[in-house]
């Protein structure tokens, strides 16, 4: 019995080092700047990035990156290309009846974006106007609900820096996206000079849920677990802080 006992015990051990130094592949989108972009050399790098290699140092795994289409995020986890996405995912009720979250590690509201001269005083104000979003997102959902029954053109793409492209060559007139990714990715740069936020914050829970968190697989309860404790060490031991202060002037973690 003892010997017994004790093979499981070492069998245990093993299989628990063996998880804590295989790698741990994250799905990335490195089209959503300052969250997850890519350095002038191609490599990733950005706040989710960031945080995600500190998450893996916590969990002493290693992180290996994978890039993938904003759209085929979920159904790239579901059929077990990677094992977690850590890219801006929020955390929303249609989400999570496919896959399960962590805890939030940040959360930030959404805003309309449009020509200077636009008056906006609803979605109605904007009627006929064309309004880009990334195929698949928070933001797409919100725009579908809101803007396109008040008529409004809404226009879906596979990635964010597209939709800037598009605004760029007059062939929209605004999006709607996450108020930090669009400040950093559009309004801070020459060709968004000609663009404001207009409306309230966005933090609509039907469309934009709880939160971003990290999405993982139905039943990964140990991983899950895992990374819930690192995020809140992170938070605990200043390396949160440091992350955010790198990127943002303010605490992202939000409400």
């Amino acid at each position: 019995m003892k010997k017994r006992l004790l093979a499981l015990a070492l069998a245990s051990l093993c299989a628990l080092s063996f998880a804590q130094g295989k790698d741990l592949k994250v799905a990335i989108d490195p089209t959503y700047e300052p969250f997850t972009f890519k350095t002038p050399d191609g490599k990733p790098t950005g706040f989710d990035v960031d945080i995600a290699r500190a998450l893996c140092e916590q969990i002493k795994r290693k992180c290996v990156f994978v890039e993938q289409v904003w759209d085929s995020m979920i159904p790239g986890l579901q059929a077990k290309k990677y094992d977690v996405i850590i890219s801006s995912l929020s955390i929303t009720a249609d989400r999570l009846k496919a896959i399960d979250f962590t805890d939030k590690y940040y959360n930030t509201p959404s805003r309309i974006v449009l020509k200077k001269e636009v008056s906006y005083s609803g979605p109605a104000s904007i009627k006929g106007k064309k309004i880009g979003v990334l195929k698949g997102s928070t933001q797409e959902k919100y725009a579908m609900g809101e803007l396109k029954p008040a008529g409004v053109t809404v226009i879906p793409y596979e990635a964010q820096d597209q939709v800037y492209l598009d605004i760029k060559a007059g062939r929209l007139d605004g999006t709607v996206a996450d108020f930090v990714e669009v400040t950093g990715g559009f309004l801070s740069k020459p060709e968004g000079r000609d663009y404001v936020l207009a409306g309230p914050e966005l933090f609509m829970e039907k469309y934009f849920g709880t939160g971003v968190g990290i999405g993982l697989r139905k039943g990964d309860a140990a991983l899950k677990g895992e990374l819930n404790a690192a995020i809140k060490t992170l938070r605990d031991n200043g390396t949160y802080k440091k992350i955010n202060d790198k990127y943002f002037k303010f605490d992202v973690y939000g409400k």
